[in-house]
C-alpha cells in the first residue's frame, strides 16, 4: 500500500511539471520564478532517486518495481527542463530590459 500512495504522490507531482514547463516557455521571462525553489525539488528528486537505487529491497526487486524509478527520473528531467528555461528566461528579460 505504501508504494501505491508513493506513486500517487510522484504522478500528481508529475502531473503539473509538464505544465509548469510550458508555462515557462512560453511565458518567455523569469519573472516571478525562484530559482532556489526549483533547485530545492532538483535535489529531493536527486535524494528520490538515490533512495531508491540504495534499497537494497527495492533493488532485488527492480524487475517488478522499475515505474516507481521512472516516474522519479521523469519528474527529475522536467524540472531539469524547467531550470534551464530559468536561465533561458532570465537571458531574455536582460535583452528586453536592454532594448528599453
Amino acid at each position: 500500500m505504501s508504494e501505491l500512495l508513493e506513486i500517487t504522490m510522484i504522478v500528481s507531482f508529475g502531473a503539473s511539471w509538464p505544465l509548469n514547463v510550458m508555462k515557462s516557455y512560453k511565458a518567455r521571462t523569469a519573472k516571478g520564478k525562484s530559482l532556489g525553489f526549483v533547485c530545492l525539488i532538483l535535489f529531493g528528486y536527486i535524494a528520490g532517486i538515490a533512495s531508491k537505487l540504495m534499497n537494497e529491497a527495492y533493488m532485488a526487486n527492480f524487475a517488478e518495481k522499475w515505474y516507481v524509478l521512472f516516474f522519479y527520473v521523469l519528474n527529475f528531467i522536467m524540472v531539469s527542463l524547467d531550470f534551464m528555461l530559468y536561465f533561458r528566461n532570465k537571458k531574455l528579460d536582460k535583452i528586453a530590459a536592454e532594448e528599453k
